[in-house]
């Protein structure tokens, strides 16, 4: 039977854990052929998955294109049959409204879900129980096709030896994972959460570092002693309403450390660099302290001597170091998504609050930004801005209503509080324009040439003040760096 139900935020990056199964669940795979058998023998032979198969489903039916009398139409009976407490759907190219309908009906049934990520079908090898990932969170959206990474990010990864910062978070946990499906010649993991690291390493082979990356020459050490080719950094505070209080902390978590590893990274000769961002609305301490990170980023480019690009375009052979960055949303892992600020607000009795009953907001999994992420990056040849289309806007309420109804937790109360925010949260960026993917856009810098030039000084007084816990002359700082009016007062609710 399904495990006792857990608060809403249990998890070890504080978000998606939210059902506490026994120790080993009863599982039935769902799929067919030579991988799901080498699946299976994989979850058999090692208990740390914690999932023992019991039976499994044959979706061959499904995979020939029937529909509605196929196998899988059998799932709910099969599950009671062999008391099932977890479902494993090992159908990669499985469609996404299938998906949707399989997951609810598995929910339905009493069992979790564990799934094969999308990537996972381009992976030069056997899929394994590391693979799997709890499904829970993408039932909750609607969208297209989820992206997955082309095979060609191998050119900057494979043999490589690449730096992940934040890597025990949910943005930066996935990173490791499908770059570890590239093989990279070595993977550094950095986060400051030791416990965390370790959990990781139990999925993805890895050297863990907990360096301090506010400070400067230990950042520089530990690049001298790796000297990663290639860096994504995910690192960052997330939590819009922390930074509303405390903006010094967003100077010191977004901006000094990103800094900090840029200048690391010329200095030791990193080929490429990319900077993933998850708010960039500058109405906000959160997003005016991640538009002065992505300038740290995009300076780079011109302390190099490169001209930035205009639009992403494929580079096989970069002969100057790569410095991009990538926004990518509202991540439902992550913390300070919407999801995480909705499971405070519920564990707590509620109301949750929202700000109009028409309010929207865009989404992605964590597997699906980076994924794009990873593209971005392989496109990049240096000074590019990009932002990502992932899933048409939703409105918030009926994500509150999936929430409660997925996790069996009683209807919650919702008030409106009009913070004065428009009603599509995350509206599409003016002055994008299209790369040749599809769901990848470049956007202008807000930073110009001149502004580059004076960007260090700056820099060094809007960290002076964030040392001193200066608050609200840091505020001033961030928004005028940030080139945007400074905010007249905090906003009601991150949701």
């Amino acid at each position: 039977m399904i495990g006792p139900a857990a608060s809403p935020g249990d998890g070890p990056d504080g978000s998606a854990a939210w059902l506490k199964p026994p120790a080993v669940l009863r599982t039935l795979i769902v799929g067919s052929g030579g991988a799901v058998r080498t699946l299976a023998r994989d979850l058999r032979d090692n208990e740390q998955h914690g999932l023992l198969p019991v039976a499994v489903l044959d979706d061959v039916d499904h995979a020939e294109g029937t529909d509605g009398a196929d196998g899988l139409t059998r799932l709910p009976h099969v599950i009671a049959e062999h008391a099932a407490d977890a479902v494993v759907l090992a159908i990669p190219g499985l469609p996404t409204h299938r998906f949707h309908a399989l997951a609810r009906a598995v929910v339905r049934a009493g069992a979790v879900v564990r799934y094969l990520p999308w990537f996972a079908a381009a992976l030069p090898r056997e899929a394994t129980g590391a693979d799997l990932r709890p499904l829970d969170i993408r039932a909750l959206v609607e969208g297209p096709e989820p992206p997955t990474a082309s095979p060609e990010v191998k050119e900057i990864v494979t043999g490589k030896r690449v730096l992940v910062t934040g890597a025990a978070g949910a943005l930066g946990s996935e990173l490791c994972r499908q770059l570890h499906a590239f093989d990279p010649g070595a993977l550094f993991l950095l986060d400051s959460d030791a416990q965390a690291l370790r959990e990781l390493r139990a999925d993805v082979w890895g050297e863990e570092l907990t360096t301090d990356l506010h400070d400067r020459d230990e950042t520089a050490d530990a690049f001298g002693r790796i000297k990663p080719e290639v860096v994504f950094h995910a690192a960052g505070l997330r939590q819009g309403p922390v930074l509303e209080r405390r903006p010094s902390l967003g100077v010191k978590a977004n901006v000094l450390s990103t800094d900090h590893l840029v200048h690391a990274a010329v200095r030791h000769g990193t080929e490429r660099f990319l900077r993933i961002s998850t708010d960039a609305d500058p109405a906000s301490m959160l997003g005016a302290s991640h538009r002065v990170a992505e300038a740290v980023v995009l300076g780079a480019t011109h302390k190099t001597g490169k001209k930035p690009a205009k639009h992403a375009k494929p580079s096989k052979h970069a002969v100057e170091p790569v410095f991009a960055t990538v926004r990518i949303g509202d991540v439902l892992e992550a913390r300070g998504s919407l999801l995480t600020a909705l499971a405070d607000q519920i564990r707590t009795g509620g109301p949750v609050t929202v700000t109009h009953p028409n309010a929207t907001r865009s989404f992605a999994t964590a597997e699906e930004a980076v994924a794009l992420a990873l593209e971005a990056g392989r496109m990049a040849a240096g000074g590019e801005l990009y932002t990502l289309d992932l899933a048409e806007p939703m409105l918030i309420t009926e994500v509150i209503t999936r929430f409660t109804q997925q996790y069996k937790l009683p209807e919650v109360p919702i008030r409106y509080v009009g913070a004065g925010l428009s009603l599509s949260e995350s509206p599409a960026p003016a002055g994008r324009t299209p790369t040749a993917h599809p769901q990848i856009f470049a956007l202008p810098a807000a930073t110009g040439p001149a502004e580059y030039a004076r960007l260090p000084e700056r820099l060094d007084k809007l960290y002076r003040a964030a040392a001193k816990n200066r608050d609200p002359k840091v505020r001033q700082m961030l928004a005028k760096m940030a080139a945007v009016r400074q905010p007249s007062a905090p906003p009601a609710s991150d949701a």
